[in-house]
């Protein structure tokens, strides 16, 4: 980005574009699939509606979105990376682009720890957070006897609407003959890195020896491990809870600024909602050792991607919950 940015509370330019997306209003649509690596968001975005030709931008902090039409309704597809903070950027930064509410699916890879086989689908119905506390002493256990060198948080929720209509839609999209397992219901657990957080032993004193069953003994029916989906849920439960407590101001309602049509309805308006829920492909098996082939990867990514889209435009929008097309990138011509 190298136009002038304002506001260093919420850093963008003068057209409302955002700081580390790159995104501006009519960039982005109110269906969103958020995904990790930049290959698996153009697989996805294969499946789309070849008019109008589907907008893409890579930020130069390495994100990309694509936009397009599903079957006629507007999607859009994200690449964020890994971890916590970049999906927090991603779902604070869209939610301040987007007039309307939001419904987003993060389509990504985690670790099992049931005993399935790797390429295995699930759909978290609930997450909890796995934390490195940074005041344990990791060097000195001993030094530490009032603290726990990791902490195991409650479980937030997907929405169960979303959650069902996704598991609907990816059972729908499997190829026939398949015999790749789809299991709903389960509840994921997100750390908060890659290796000490969930339990992979490192050269680093990382006091984790005993965190994988302490993470399934603290919760019923967890069954995988990632990094993202926890505060995906998270954002969406407090954003959708603050319209009944705070009657606040958005953050920007003013007219865009360039060639682009001004924004009519205020952009994060806080009567809306974002409805949130995910589907996850098994790459590594924490009981057997096992790892997903590069093959199982591209087939399953293909199917899935198609099935999380059918999910996001089952999902009911009406016309004045949604991102006007005037100006944006979906704009029939």
């Amino acid at each position: 980005m190298k136009d002038t940015l304002t506001d260093a509370n919420f850093p963008r330019t003068a057209d409302l574009r955002v700081y580390h997306l790159g995104l501006r209003p009519g960039e982005v649509a109110n269906r969103l699939i958020t995904v990790g690596s930049p290959s698996r968001a153009v697989t996805i975005a294969s499946h789309l509606d070849a008019t109008p030709k589907p907008f893409q931008l890579s930020s130069e902090r390495g994100f990309l979105t694509i936009t397009g039409m599903y079957k006629g309704v507007p999607v859009s597809i994200c690449s964020i990376g890994m971890g916590t903070p970049n999906m927090d950027f991603f779902v604070r930064e869209v939610r301040e682009c987007l007039i309307g509410d939001m419904l987003i699916i993060r389509l990504g890879s985690c670790g099992g720890l049931i005993d399935v086989p790797v390429g295995t689908v699930v759909v978290p119905k609930a997450c909890i957070a796995v934390t490195r506390n940074v005041d344990f002493n990791f060097v000195d256990p001993s030094a530490s006897s009032n603290e726990k060198p990791y902490w195991i948080s409650k479980p937030v929720f997907a929405d169960p609407t979303f959650h069902d209509v996704v598991e609907s839609a990816l059972n729908e999209s499997k190829p026939e003959g398949s015999t790749t397992k789809i299991f709903a219901g389960i509840v994921n657990a997100s750390a908060d890195s890659f290796y000490a957080s969930q339990g992979r032993q490192t050269s680093f004193p990382d006091c984790n020896q005993t965190l994988i069953q302490q993470i399934i003994d603290a919760t019923e029916d967890v069954a995988t491990l990632e990094m993202e989906t926890h505060h995906l849920y998270h954002l969406a439960a407090c954003w959708s809870a603050r319209r009944a407590v705070v009657n606040s101001a958005p953050l920007a309602t003013g007219p865009v600024i360039g060639e682009h049509a001004p924004v009519q309805r205020a952009l994060a308006a806080p009567g809306t909602v974002i409805r949130a829920a995910a589907a996850q492909m098994i790459f590594a098996s924490r009981t057997s050792q096992d790892f997903i082939t590069p093959a199982q990867v591209q087939e399953t990514e293909k199917w899935t991607g198609k099935g999380v889209l059918e999910a996001l435009i089952r999902m009911e929008l009406s016309d004045d919950r949604t991102h006007p097309p005037e100006g944006s990138v979906w704009e029939k011509k």
